[in-house]
């Protein structure tokens, strides 16, 4: 007389089968395998889990064997069956590969699927399997700017030092300026968010001025220093600067990470600084703003409050700014550099090297 195998599984496991079993969005045929390894965990028999779970003893058996074989895995995805294999696709992935990575169609920029079908004569399901098993995704872009600094390397690992192993008796800051932000006020209110339905905003709106914001993020502590002012010329750096000097302790040295903007550079900024020993400059490579973590901050702003904001007026607009540092600084989170400066180096050489090919061939 055949005996059915034992289940025994771990709390862990236990839990992770009553979430499948009860979950809404979970697939109907996991749901019934979860729940018959559950019922034979308990000691019931084949016979007993089937009118249950309203399947034959034969689907138990087989889901109960799978699971005391492979594990919750074994139940989580179907064992992969036979069949014939796709000779046609094989054909033309190579060269539907090839054309979607190295050229282009005549009036446009980027291959689509029914494009690209189009053109090799292919069906439209062949082009979207090749792209989705190759990971390749035409339609999607995003900004790139390989940095020409002759002394690129020697500017990040003294930045990334800085990150990874700030000096003693000194704070660290990643400053600079978000400058022309709009005070824009939008022709009429947002309808509400509902269920099924987002948050609204007219396309159109009335343009109240702009505003520049000065932040310095402190590394260690997460907190910002920061002030709205009308311009971002050097006169407004140096306020800044002597703004940073106030709010600090007189008694550290002040490491400011800040990118090439050549109001950073003005020979008067370089003349103010002088005077102020405790100052030392650090200078990202050209076409590295990523390298200012200031910049994650200014993300964050834009997001939470600028962009889908409504100012009245630039005093609105101010307002709303500061109340944002305000608040920030009372549970401030300070951001974690992890990149390691031979990996950075590493992928722009390897960046350098693909535009090379591309400028010689």
């Amino acid at each position: 007389m055949r005996v059915a195998c034992k289940i025994t599984i771990t709390d862990e496991e236990r839990r992770t089968l009553v979430r499948w079993s009860r979950g809404r969005r979970t697939p109907a045929r996991l749901v019934m395998r979860a729940k018959i390894v559950l019922l034979a965990a308990e000691g019931k028999q084949n016979k007993d889990i089937g009118p249950k779970v309203c399947t034959d003893q034969q689907t138990v058996s087989r889901w109960r064997r799978r699971c005391a074989e492979k594990g919750l895995g074994g139940i989580e995805k179907d064992a992969p069956r036979g069949g014939r294999r796709p000779t046609r696709r094989d054909q033309v992935a190579r060269m539907i590969i090839e054309r979607t990575t190295q050229t282009k169609p005549k009036n446009a920029t980027h291959w689509s699927v029914r494009s690209l079908a189009r053109e090799l004569g292919v069906s439209e399901s062949m082009v979207a399997r090749v792209w989705r098993a190759n990971g390749l995704k035409p339609h999607l872009s995003r900004p790139f700017k390989l940095s020409n600094d002759p002394h690129f390397a020697e500017k990040l690992t003294d930045i990334v030092g800085l990150y990874l192993n700030p000096p003693e008796h000194a704070m660290v800051f990643c400053a600079d300026e978000k400058s022309q932000i709009q005070a824009l006020d939008r022709t009429q209110p947002s309808l509400p968010v509902y269920k099924g339905r987002c948050g609204t905003y007219t396309h159109d709106y009335k343009r109240n001025g702009t505003t520049t914001l000065f932040a310095a993020l402190d590394m260690a502590e997460g907190r910002l220093i920061g002030t709205c002012m009308s311009q971002h010329r050097h006169q407004e750096w140096l306020r800044f600067l002597k703004l940073i000097d106030t709010q600090t302790p007189p008694d550290v040295d002040l490491h400011l990470i800040v990118d090439n903007y050549q109001t950073h550079k003005h020979p008067k900024v370089q003349k103010g600084l002088k005077g102020h020993s405790r100052f030392h400059m650090h200078f990202t490579p050209t076409s590295s703003s990523w390298a200012n973590l200031v910049q994650r901050w200014f993300r964050q702003i834009t997001q939470k409050r600028i962009r889908r904001g409504t100012f009245i007026s630039v005093d609105h607009l101010t307002k709303a700014i500061m109340d944002y540092i305000e608040q920030h600084n009372e549970n401030p989170k300070a951001f974690v550099w992890s990149a390691k400066v031979e990996h950075i180096l590493e992928k722009v050489r390897r960046a350098r090297a693909v535009l090379d090919n591309l400028s010689t061939g």
